[in-house]
């Protein structure tokens, strides 16, 4: 190719290879060919990279993909509830005294403690998924040992004031021989502490690579245990006996979780031999360090706030119907925050894996499909809750008028969860793109500069009871509901591939260097031989 100051000259040569080479100039049609070839092909816009032609398709294979995660993760936290409840019931056929004392001492562990535990472990989640997307298995190793090592850290504060809860609680009004037996149910209560270190970290490192149906199973098999061994603990040691079955259950769940994973990572073709599980250094634990505070900030502000909620009750004129109705809504509650974890886990997992899997298109797919299939399912619980509001309240009590609290208090329970659905699962999206802090700003602004103050204003000073607090707790979720929204619409997610590609794929990219440059080295050596 020849250049000069005006004209673009080619060496022409036909495909005859007798036919003399010759230099011409190209005509002035050739030369708008040319350079109509040479220009790039127009940039697609987002919309048209994002969403493809068989939209339907893509949503029903998206559902289709989420729906084999969730089940599992849905029965698993089922088995969580019903651990719960028998938990209670037991403690109910001890007395009213040891009934009062664990269900103090149970809210007191997950106020102080799971609730600190759980949102640490959170962080596993984003590092984990697009680990596991970048296919970077050494992340997950050094991640699920890191996260393991800190949940055992932060048991040595939460351990002291689980020992000092009677003091405590005594300081702050509650009776002596409550307070006494919730810190006995906690004192036997401390190895599940232990217990949950181990146990948060294996199922993060299992669900973020959408392995779920394994989790199921051992959480069922070990509710399965929870009956027989609290029959037996109850007959021999009381109120003891039924703290010890719970981390005795838990334990069997963690035993069965790390026999798969053992077994799943050694087999033929396993990850095991990927290595990592001591490789951390600084950065590692700042990356891990940097996620952990706010994912466990957005988890304690969430659970303490429905705590605040039920304080609050305690504190109206005719607290212990108040109280009575407020417990049993919120027990179906429950029910339907086991389906909304859910799927805040499956749209966590699933944007963390394409985000580091660098398909920006498909993260923004997930997100969405979630979002969405959050919306009609918060609707259908809503409408069951209305179904059921005439049945539930008899299933709990005698009492014409918690009854009827109930009834009515349910209609705007209903309400909630309309908003709570989709929340939650915008949390899940902030989490997969390594933001959980959109969570912790949209949850302290939503929870406790608007719903708590509305709440109190609406039910003391404008004396509507506790349809005032949970009007106000309404207004405030659609206000935290709202602001996350607006940050999930505003998301680049080109952007966030690339920083998915920094946070989980620098060990494949050291590796891939290594690699070359040993390659490289061998072809020097070989031509050195040969020379």
């Amino acid at each position: 190719m020849l250049l000069s100051s005006t004209k673009l000259y080619i060496w022409y040569k036909p495909s005859n290879p007798f036919y003399p080479t010759i230099m011409c100039a190209p005509s002035k049609t050739e030369e708008n060919r040319i350079d109509k070839t040479s220009q790039p092909p127009p940039i697609s816009s987002p919309t048209t990279q994002i969403w493809p032609a068989n939209l339907m398709q893509m949503i029903l294979l998206e559902i289709k993909t989420q729906r084999g995660m969730a089940l599992p993760l849905l029965a698993m936290n089922l088995t969580w509830f019903a651990k719960s409840a028998i938990t209670t019931a037991f403690l109910g056929r001890l007395g009213e005294l040891q009934l009062a004392g664990g269900a103090l001492g149970f809210t007191f562990a997950n106020f102080t403690g799971f609730s600190v535990l759980n949102g640490l472990c959170g962080a596993m989640e984003p590092i984990c998924g697009q680990g596991y997307g970048a296919k970077n298995f050494k992340l997950l190793h050094k991640t699920l040992l890191m996260a393991t090592f800190l949940l055992l850290i932060a048991t040595l504060p939460i351990s002291f004031l689980w020992l000092n809860m009677d003091k405590i609680l005594i300081y702050f009004g509650q009776q002596e021989d409550i307070s006494r037996v919730a810190r006995n149910y906690l004192f036997y209560l401390l190895p599940d502490l232990i217990i949950t270190c181990l146990l948060c970290p294996l199922k993060a490192y299992l669900s973020s690579q959408s392995v779920t149906v394994p989790i199921m199973f051992c959480s069922a098999l070990g509710l399965a245990f929870h009956i027989p061994i609290n029959i037996l603990l109850a007959k021999a040691k009381g109120l003891e006996g039924v703290s010890m079955a719970i981390w005795i259950t838990d334990l069997i769940v963690v035993i069965l979780l790390a026999l798969y994973v053992l077994i799943m990572e050694n087999r033929k073709g396993g990850k095991w031999k990927e290595g990592g599980w001591l490789d951390q250094d600084v950065h590692d634990w700042l990356k891990l360090l940097k996620l952990c505070a706010p994912c466990c900030l957005t988890t304690c502000l969430e659970w303490w706030c429905w705590e605040i909620l039920v304080l609050l009750t305690g504190r109206l004129p005719n607290a212990r119907q108040a109280v009575g109705v407020v417990a049993i809504v919120m027990n179906f509650d429950y029910l339907l925050f086991s389906v909304m974890l859910s799927l805040a886990t499956c749209a966590s997992t699933r944007v963390s894996n394409e985000l580091g899997a660098n398909q920006a298109g498909r993260a923004y797919q997930s997100a969405y499909v979630s979002l969405g299939a959050s919306t009609v399912s918060g609707c259908v619980g809503a409408l069951v809750m209305i179904g059921a509001r005439g049945v539930w309240g008899s299933l709990f009590t005698h009492d014409q008028g918690i009854r009827k609290g109930v009834k009515k208090m349910m209609l705007l329970m209903a309400l909630i969860e309309v908003v709570n659905f989709p929340l939650a699962v915008c949390g899940g999206i902030a989490r997969g793109t390594a933001r959980p802090w959109l969570s912790t700003y949209a949850n302290l602004g939503g929870f406790y500069f608007l719903a708590v103050p509305i709440a109190i204003l609406l039910a003391f000073k404008a004396a509507l009871g506790l349809g005032g607090l949970l009007i106000g707790f309404l207004i405030g979720l659609a206000a935290c509901l709202i602001l996350l929204v607006g940050f999930v619409v505003r998301i680049d997610w080109q952007v966030e591939a690339d920083k998915a590609q920094k946070l989980a794929s620098c060990d494949v990219q050291e590796d891939v260097r290594i690699k070359e440059c040993v390659n490289h080295r061998t072809i020097e050596t070989e031509d050195g031989a040969e020379v």
